[in-house]
């Protein structure tokens, strides 16, 4: 699957990204570098002024891609993938509601109150980079069930972090600009119910919809999800029909008969608007997208937020165990208790190649909360609490990765001495 290789090399750039930010960090460049990322940049038109951070831009501005590319996936798995069915779709997506309450309050049950207590959304989110990456460590060895189980888990909670930031971390309301998103919103969809199919007309209705909800104190990047989510994920052109325009060419005979304005070009034309059209706007723009997000976006995000200087006397240990432990301990608890509530409900099925014991080791990976947990700590804390934060979802990522890791491999070197492969295993 080209969107896992893509995840699972862009985990490696990101752990080295974060490691050159923690580096730097803490070197003697550690003023300049982050100053850097506080630099103000935007436009001024008469006495209206329209600046933001360099980090504001990426945290809003290039993240917003990286919502926008993880919608596309999502609605591309629920139309044409493995989520098509409804009660498969149901087993993640409880799995990633248990993923982001519970950890959500152990956080809360550990704080017990103070100005941490607002950071309670750090804990619910899963890196799908560093999660695929380490999947990709353990080769073949791990089903294919684990690995989609696993992705859809990460997607799901990756858009309901998105939304808990939206509500939870916006600014005031602005009625106005709300309103102009919506129009924009509406008006984007009218466009593609009229069977509009121009790409820069939609790349200006998304910058407007991202102005506006930038101005309108709920967060930007919302504006990815909800756009990703509203492209058509069906094909303009059917397979029949492209087949019938491809035989026109093929039926030509050969000779120099391409050229001017004949009949002859004009199949031709057609032939290669056709086969462009046959895949979906979904997988169009996600292949066009992902390998940017994946190799641009996220290494920049990493570089502007992974960066903390560490003085020991500046960490606040609650803050850090309460964010360590609700990654490591309340995100596997979480997603095996409402998996296993979800099928006993019959509100969801579990696949026969994905048996309990997998399903609960692969879910310790499922604490790797880097990306979005630095994105909503950023957020979420003040200046003097916002280093124990980051300390803590580092300290838990390398625990979650490593002790998954390790309990994966031991699982499947038991099935293999066994006889037993985690492809076949019975439920």
């Amino acid at each position: 699957m080209r969107f896992l290789r893509i995840e699972a090399m862009a985990g490696g750039i990101l752990l080295i990204c974060a490691a050159l930010a923690l580096a730097l960090s803490n070197s003697a460049w550690s003023g300049h570098y982050l100053a850097f990322w506080e630099l103000q940049l935007g436009i001024q038109v008469d006495h209206v002024t329209y600046a933001r951070s360099l980090k504001h831009w990426i945290n809003d501005g290039l993240m917003t891609f990286f919502f926008f590319v993880v919608a596309l996936e999502l609605k591309r798995e629920m139309v044409l993938g493995e989520l098509r069915k409804p009660r498969t779709a149901a087993l993640s997506l409880a799995a990633a509601l248990g993923g982001m309450a519970v950890p959500a309050a152990v956080y809360l049950l550990l704080q017990g109150g103070g100005p941490a207590m607002h950071g309670w959304g750090t804990v619910m989110a899963t890196d799908t980079a560093f999660l695929i990456g380490c999947l990709a460590v353990l080769g073949r060895r791990i089903p294919q069930s684990l690995r989609v189980f696993l992705l859809s888990l990460a997607i799901f909670d990756d858009i309901g972090a998105i939304l808990v930031v939206a509500i939870g971390y916006g600014d005031a309301l602005n009625g106005q600009a709300l309103a102009a998103a919506m129009l924009g919103i509406l008006l984007t969809a009218a466009l593609a119910k009229a069977g509009i199919r121009s790409v820069p007309v939609y790349i200006g209705m998304g910058a407007a919809v991202w102005l506006a909800m930038d101005l309108s104190g709920v967060h930007a990047t919302l504006a990815g999800v909800v756009l990703g989510l509203m492209t058509p994920a069906r094909s303009w052109v059917n397979d029949s029909r492209l087949r019938a325009i491809l035989g026109r060419v093929v039926a030509h005979p050969p000779g120099e008969h391409w050229s001017g304005d004949t009949l002859n070009r004009q199949d031709l034309l057609r032939a290669e608007v056709a086969t462009r059209e046959a895949l979906s706007p979904v997988e169009r723009l996600e292949i066009a997208l992902h390998p940017w997000v994946a190799f641009v976006v996220m290494p920049v995000f990493a570089l502007a937020n992974a960066g903390m200087t560490i003085v020991p006397a500046d960490i606040v240990a609650s803050t850090t165990v309460a964010i360590v432990a609700g990654f490591v301990i309340g995100k596997p608890l979480g997603i095996v208790a409402f998996s296993y509530l979800a099928v006993r409900l019959r509100l969801a099925v579990r696949p026969s190649g994905l048996p309990w014991s997998m399903l609960a080791t692969g879910s310790l990976l499922a604490g790797i909360g880097f990306t979005m947990a630095l994105f909503i700590a950023e957020l979420a804390f003040d200046t003097h609490l916002l280093a124990s934060a980051k300390l803590g979802i580092l300290v838990a990522s390398i625990v979650s990765a490593t002790v998954g890791l390790l309990a994966l491999a031991g699982l499947t070197a038991r099935q293999g001495r066994t006889g037993r492969s985690p492809r076949t295993a019975r439920p």
